[in-house]
C-alpha cells in the first residue's frame, strides 16, 4: 500500500497495488514528512514525562502525545504492510490512537485545575498559557473530526502536518506551564533536549533512508527499522539521565563514590539549565515568592529538584557561601538553601519545654519540621518511621486531617518566606 495523492490512508481503505510508475523520490519525501511528524509528537511526549516523572499531569499530557505518535506509526506501517489483513488491523488501531490523546489531555487539565479555586489561582498568573493550551486541544478536536467522519477515509498530508504542529505547540505550552509552576527557565533545557534527540535520530534514521534511496527502496521491514531507530534515539537522549545512571551501576559496580560523583554532576548540569542566573528572587511579587518558598520546602528531601528552585539565587545564599568559603555551584546553593530553610523552620518552634507540643502555638512548626526536616509521612501506612516519632505520628493521624495540615503548611510557608526576605535584605556585617 502507499500514499494516494498525498493522502495518508485511514481505517476502511482497501490495499492499493503499487503501480509501475511509482515515484520513489516523491514517496520518500512523503515518508520523511511522516517520520518528522512522528518524531515531533513522540519526542514531545517523552520530554514532558522526563521533565518531572513524579507529576501525573505531565504523564497524562505526554501519553497523549505518545499515543498520537503511535497512530502515525500505525498509518505508516499500514501503508507498506505485506498483507491486506495486517494493513486493515493497523488502520483500525490508528482510529483509537487519534482519539485517546484528547482523553489524556482532558484528564491532565482536570488534574491541573481540579476546582474553581484552583482555576482562579492559576488563571490569575498563567492566563495566556492556559488559554493557549485550551485552544490547542480544541484545534486538535476539530482536526480529528475531519479524520474520523465516516465519509473521510483518508487524511491529507497537509492536515497531518497541521495536527503535528498543533501538538508540538501544545507540548511547548505545557512545558511553559510546568516551568512557570516551578519558577524555572525552560528554553535552554527544551532546546538542548530537542537538539540532542533530533541529531541522534537524524544520524541513525538517516542511514536507513539512505539505504532506501540508493539500494533497496521502500519496504515494510525498512520502515519498521526506521521507526525503531527514531524511537530508540528519542528514548536514549530524552531519558539520558536514568540511562546513564543505569549504565554507571554496571560499569562502576565497584566504585560507589565515582557513581555518586557522576550522579551529582548530572543533577547539577540539569538544574543549571533550568535556572535563570540573572534573576533576583527578591524582585518577585510577594505572592509568587511565597509560592516558591512553599515549593522549596516540599523539595527539601530532593536536592536535585531543590537545586532548580529560583530561591537558590537569593543574595542570602551568595553571602553564606562566601562567608563559609564554599565553592559556588548549583548543588552547593541547594544545600545552603536547605540549611537556611531549616533555620527558618526552627524559628517557628515555641520556647516551651520539650521537642514536641500539640497546642496552637506548635502547629506551624509541626506542619513543616516533621514532614520536611524529619522526613515523616504521617498519612502513609507503608512508610517506615523511627519509634521515637510514634507520638507525633499518632497525633497527626488522629488529630490533623490532611487538608488541615496542607493549610497549616501554606500559612507556615508564608512566615518562612517573610523570614527569607528579611534576612536577604540585611546587609552583611
Amino acid at each position: 500500500m502507499r500514499c494516494v495523492n498525498g493522502n495518508l490512508p485511514f481505517a476502511g481503505d482497501l490495499p492499493v497495488a503499487r503501480p509501475p510508475s511509482y515515484n520513489l523520490l516523491m514517496s520518500l519525501t512523503v515518508l520523511i514528512l511522516q517520520i518528522i511528524l512522528f518524531f515531533l509528537t513522540f519526542w514531545s511526549g517523552c520530554y514532558l514525562i522526563a521533565r518531572d516523572p513524579g507529576r501525573l499531569q505531565l504523564w497524562l499530557a505526554g501519553l497523549g502525545m505518545i499515543t498520537f505518535a503511535a497512530g502515525v506509526a500505525a498509518v505508516l506501517l499500514g501503508t507498506f504492510a505485506p498483507s491486506a489483513r495486517l494493513a486493515l488491523t493497523l488502520y483500525r488501531l490508528q482510529r483509537l490512537f487519534v482519539v485517546l490523546p484528547a482523553l489524556f489531555w482532558l484528564a491532565a487539565m482536570v488534574w491541573l485545575i481540579p476546582n474553581r479555586a484552583a482555576w482562579e489561582e492559576r488563571y490569575g498568573r498563567q492566563q495566556f498559557l492556559l488559554s493557549a493550551s485550551l485552544v490547542c486541544i480544541f484545534a486538535y478536536g476539530v482536526a480529528i473530526g475531519f479524520i474520523i467522519l465516516p465519509n473521510n477515509q483518508t487524511m491529507p498530508l497537509w492536515l497531518a502536518i497541521i495536527i503535528g504542529l498543533d501538538l508540538f505547540l501544545f507540548g511547548l505550552v505545557i512545558t511553559q506551564l510546568d516551568a512557570s509552576d516551578k519558577g524555572e527557565a525552560w528554553i535552554s533545557h527544551f532546546l538542548r533536549a530537542l537538539d540532542y534527540s533530533f541529531f541522534t535520530a537524524l544520524i541513525f534514521g538517516g542511514q536507513v533512508v539512505l539505504v532506501m534511496m540508493v539500494w533497496i527502496g521502500l519496504s515494510f521491514p525498512l520502515v519498521v527499522l526506521l521507526l525503531s531507530s527514531v524511537t530508540a534515539a528519542v528514548l536514549i537522549q530524552t531519558f539520558s539521565g536514568p540511562v546513564q545512571g543505569l549504565v554507571d551501576q554496571i560499569a562502576f559496580i565497584n566504585a560507589p563514590e565515582l557513581r555518586r560523583t557522576r550522579a551529582a554532576q548530572r543533577a547539577e548540569d540539569n538544574a543549571a539549565q533550568r535556572l535563570n542566573a540573572a534573576h533576583n528572587p527578591l524582585d518577585l511579587p510577594a505572592q509568587e515568592f511565597d509560592r516558591l518558598t512553599r515549593r522549596a520546602l516540599s523539595q527539601m528531601g530532593d536536592l536535585p529538584k531543590l537545586a532548580s528552585n529560583p530561591l537558590t539565587r537569593l543574595p542570602l545564599i551568595t553571602q553564606r557561601l562566601a562567608q563559609n568559603g564554599k565553592v559556588d555551584g548549583t548543588l552547593a546553593r541547594a544545600n545552603e538553601l536547605k540549611a537556611v530553610l531549616t533555620e527558618s523552620i526552627a524559628k517557628l518552634q515555641p520556647r516551651d519545654d520539650g521537642e514536641f507540643g500539640t497546642t496552637d502555638a506548635w502547629r506551624h512548626y509541626n506542619a513543616l519540621y516533621f514532614p520536611y526536616v524529619a522526613g515523616l509521612r504521617p498519612y502513609s501506612r507503608r512508610a517506615i518511621h523511627d519509634e521515637a516519632y510514634e507520638e507525633v505520628m499518632d497525633w497527626f493521624r488522629s488529630q490533623v486531617p490532611e487538608r488541615t495540615l496542607y493549610n497549616w503548611q501554606t500559612a507556615a510557608a508564608r512566615l518562612v518566606a517573610r523570614d527569607l526576605r528579611e534576612r536577604s535584605r540585611k546587609k552583611p556585617h
